[in-house]
């Protein structure tokens, strides 16, 4: 089970990251030859916010050999499985790590949530982490609404996810 007192592993000095009611940049960033660099999942297909407009996305960057990160993802692929068909999508950005390891690390603990391979560290670079996990809670309009350095727990996620799933429309009831 995770452990909810886990704290972040920390990559590097903390600096002064994405804010609150900032609007949640693209998944991209500028390699360091200057070439442009967007988001894959595993399977190579690009990962774009702006193709979720309208749903929330919660952005959890995370690698398999940090151990709050294997704590956490019990958490991660239940809330998935639980609000995925009520308007969340899940993007873990696996850092410091290659594809292979990433693909194995999904079937190994049936994770069925998007895994975007950030191998250049480009996407971890343009968002400002330097923890393990660090989670974005991003609401449907693309504005951060949490940001988070460390692990989550099942309570805590669920409150947090509650809070940025879209608000169903209202159905109009029938005429009598």
């Amino acid at each position: 089970l995770p452990n909810p007192v886990a704290s972040a592993y920390l990559l590097r000095s903390p600096i002064p990251g994405l804010r609150v009611g900032d609007l949640a940049p693209e998944l991209a960033g500028t390699l360091d030859d200057g070439s442009a660099f967007t988001l894959t999942d595993l399977d190579g297909n690009p990962v774009r916010l702006a193709d979720l407009r309208g749903r929330g996305v919660w952005v959890n960057f995370w690698a398999s050999w940090c151990p709050p990160c294997q704590a956490e993802t019990p958490v991660l692929r239940e809330i998935d499985e639980r609000y995925r068909d009520r308007g969340l999508t899940l993007i873990a950005v696996q850092v410091q790590q290659t594809v292979e390891d990433g693909r194995r690390y999904a079937n190994t603990y049936g994770l069925e949530y998007t895994i975007g391979a950030d191998v250049s560290a480009a996407v971890f670079r343009t968002y400002r982490v330097y923890a393990l996990p660090t989670q974005f809670f991003i609401d449907p309009d693309g504005v951060i609404r949490v940001v988070l350095n460390g692990p989550v727990d099942l309570a805590g996620a669920t409150r947090l996810v509650e809070a940025i799933l879209p608000i169903p429309s209202a159905t109009p009831s029938p005429s009598r």
